[in-house]
């Protein structure tokens, strides 16, 4: 018997024997005798502690080829995907030079298709017109949704997709326009089931019988670019969705973005109320419609969705095939589940809507604040509702990243917009690129000050995202802002989250669901900028903001990441740093309050639980009692302590909560600079109460100047 073994890559060993096959597992170690020499294949990346695979196989000539992975199942995968790569090699990628270079020497074909959209959307809005004046405009709704779907439809990708954000919106268009869009999502005309599995085989260069065991003989659902079959594979039983790319679907989407783009360099010159750089928009989205025409670069988008965000155990991402996907073939494993907007299907499995919509802000939040990279397209079709609960997300054709600083600034954004701090948010507009560093923002404030001062007359929390975005819309086009194509796709993504959340609950409000993770980012991350943004929130004009802290604590607490811990850190960190002082000098003023609160409190406290002759005989007829202060101080002592104490409770009652927590703050003031620090603190505190104890001696009212150092 002779073994043969590559050394640092996938192990081949070749295991011959005079028994019969499936003897293998019989075989003698006496029997074996090794060779090592480089194996043919090709490691591409291999996991440094994955555990070792075996696979045993028989061979004609009565040998038994066994092949050991180190890297295991990871290896395989991505040896996989590199030959599903190389199948995607001639994928279309967008170019406006090569639109512009195939479609402007044909102008019949364009006239054609600029007819046909003239003529649709226009005998539609003359049908719409008729109604109006005939008075019958809300009797025709359901008659003109559906002829709305059906031109849509006829027009192609491009409007299906504008009809899909449409459906999502009850905001927006009547119930009636809501139902019939949504069939959009998954229920368009289909394309020939052989042409179907003539791509397959096309595409992947095996017979359709040789990968699936069964396949469905019709497709289960049509989506804009493509249309999806059930099959389960050959070599394992495994149930999966295959996604199959309609023919000629390049052809119809370049010659409709060669029109809208240049529609959109109409609008940037003669439309002077747009500021935004319009065609710019139209290139970012046409790129990602390119990108979802690579079903291999989808595929890499679920990779990396999965690895980021499915660590949740409420998110489920699937994963994919790389043996069975090319450019024009996706095959992933299938999920059962029911589509987000069905609600009354979604209780009879005895799940909440709006808990499923709350997972999807709340990894939303995370796609775009924490990391960046987000789905750009959540409409109904790509969010299902799992019987174990969980939310699955689908088609990740269409993905965007937001830029590292864009995404601090819009936190510290909500931050200023909670503080009412116009000068503020009308500076972050540089960090998020709306403008250019030379453009002075001093008119911007009033119009944020207007609008924002009549939204905000009750809570944020109360804000409908929709307005916030429309009124934030009304002031960006009075100025010369640019809003970066990312920010569009940002704003889509919620409007839509919001819109699917508003089939369970007309009044909810995406910014009070995404309190909890803005709380939990505050507290705890330490990034310059966030930090800054929680100090800001936290102080005014010199003075702690206690009702801040603990609200923030409340919110932050809801969210399952949220460390008590790790909410100490940042502004201990900032406390002690050498750009600290201006802080030190404000935490001194506010531990020597605090001091002072608890001191003549619990002396407040216990005069109120003395009987009432030994009363009479400590007051001595003070009318005041035995504090020379109002009662309104004393009252502003007894809540300012009462918070503190509700705020450590708060803190004590998180998960997370160990009282090793104190630890760091021991280490501090073991440090020069914090010796200093409570040096500073236990002269204020004693200065305080020397003043206050020389009051009561000599009944002196307390002044103005008494109550600050």
């Amino acid at each position: 018997m002779v073994v043969v073994v590559a050394v640092g890559q996938p192990l081949t060993l070749w295991w011959r024997t005079s028994r019969a096959k499936g003897s293998f597992p019989h075989c003698k170690r006496d029997s074996i005798r090794l060779r090592v020499r480089p194996a043919r294949s090709v490691l591409v990346e291999a996991e440094a502690r994955a555990a070792p695979t075996l696979r045993v196989r028989d061979v004609d000539d009565g040998s038994v080829k066994v092949q050991i992975y180190q890297g295991g199942d990871r290896t395989d995968d991505l040896q996989a995907e590199a030959r599903a790569m190389a199948r995607s090699a001639n994928a279309s990628v967008y170019s406006p030079q090569l639109l512009v270079g195939k479609y402007g020497s044909r102008p019949v074909k364009v006239i054609r298709r600029t007819l046909k959209i003239l003529i649709a959307l226009g005998s539609f809005g003359l049908k719409l017109l008729v109604d109006q004046r005939n008075g019958v405009l809300n009797q025709n709704k359901r008659l003109r949704a559906a002829e709305l779907r059906r031109v849509f439809t006829r027009l192609g990708p491009t409007f299906v997709k504008l009809g899909q954000g449409l459906s999502t919106r009850p905001d927006v268009c009547p119930p009636e326009y809501l139902e019939e869009l949504s069939e959009l999502q998954d229920a368009l005309p289909t394309f020939p089931d052989t042409e179907a599995f003539s791509c397959i085989e096309r595409e992947l260069e095996l017979p359709l019988d040789s990968v699936f065991s069964s396949i469905s003989p019709s497709p289960i659902a049509a989506a804009s670019l493509g249309q999806v079959y059930k099959a389960q594979l050959k070599y394992s039983g495994q149930v999966v969705a295959v996604k199959v790319q309609r023919p000629g679907i390049e052809e119809a989407i370049g010659l409709d973005f060669y029109l809208i783009r240049g529609l959109g360099f109409f609008v940037n010159k003669y439309v002077d109320v747009i500021t935004t750089d319009v065609v710019a928009l139209i290139d970012e989205f046409a790129r990602r419609v390119y990108q979802e025409l690579n079903y291999v670069q989808e595929g890499q988008n679920a990779r990396r969705f999965k690895k980021l965000y499915a660590d949740k155990e409420e998110v489920l991402v699937p994963d994919i095939f790389w043996d069975y996907t090319s450019g024009k073939v996706l095959t992933m494993e299938w999920v059962d589940g029911v589509k987000l907007n069905e609600q009354d299907a979604i209780e009879r499995q005895g799940l909440k809507v709006l808990d499923l919509v709350n997972t999807g802000i709340q990894c939303s939040l995370r796609q775009l604040l924490e990391y960046g990279y987000f789905h750009a397209d959540p409409h109904p079709g790509n969010l299902l509702a799992t019987p174990e609960g969980k939310l699955a997300f689908l088609d990740f054709g269409m993905m965007s990243e937001t830029p590292e600083e864009a995404r601090f600034a819009i936190i510290g954004h909500v931050v200023h917009m909670v503080n009412r701090d116009y000068e503020a948010m009308a500076r972050d507009y540089y960090a998020l690129d709306f403008l250019s560093p030379d453009v002075d923002v001093s008119p911007i404030v009033p119009a944020l000050r207007d609008f924002f001062d009549d939204a905000l007359n009750s809570t944020v929390s109360e804000l409908n995202f929709k307005t916030l975005v429309d009124g934030l819309g009304a002031v960006l086009y009075q100025y010369p802002f640019n809003v970066p194509a990312y920010y569009a796709l940002i704003l889509r993504s919620l409007t839509v989250l919001e819109g699917l959340a508003l089939y369970a609950d007309p009044n909810f409000k995406v910014l009070a669901a995404s309190y909890p993770y803005f709380a939990k980012r505050l507290l705890t991350d330490p990034n310059p900028y966030l930090r800054d943004a929680l100090i800001e929130l936290l102080f005014k004009d010199g003075k702690f903001r206690w009702n801040r802290l603990e609200n923030l604590l409340i919110q932050g607490k809801k969210d399952r990441d949220f460390s008590a811990k790790d909410a100490l850190q940042p502004v201990l960190k900032l406390l002690l740093g050498s750009d600290g002082e201006e802080l030190r000098t404000l935490v001194i003023k506010e531990a020597v309050r605090v001091t002072e609160a608890f001191i003549w409190g619990t002396v407040i406290d216990t005069y109120n639980s003395m009987p009432n002759f030994m009363r009479a005989l400590v007051v001595n007829g003070n009318a005041t009692g035995p504090l020379v202060m109002s009662i309104a101080e004393q009252e502003s002592m007894i809540e300012l302590r009462d918070q503190v104490f509700r705020i450590w409770g708060l803190l004590r009652s998180s998960e997370s909560f160990d009282p090793a927590l104190l630890q760091p703050i021991l280490q501090v003031l073991q440090q020069p600079e914090a010796r200093n620090l409570g040096g500073r603190v236990i002269g204020g505190i004693t200065q305080r109460l020397a003043a206050r104890l020389l009051q009561q001696v000599l009944r002196v009212p307390t002044t103005a100047s008494a109550s600050t150092l």
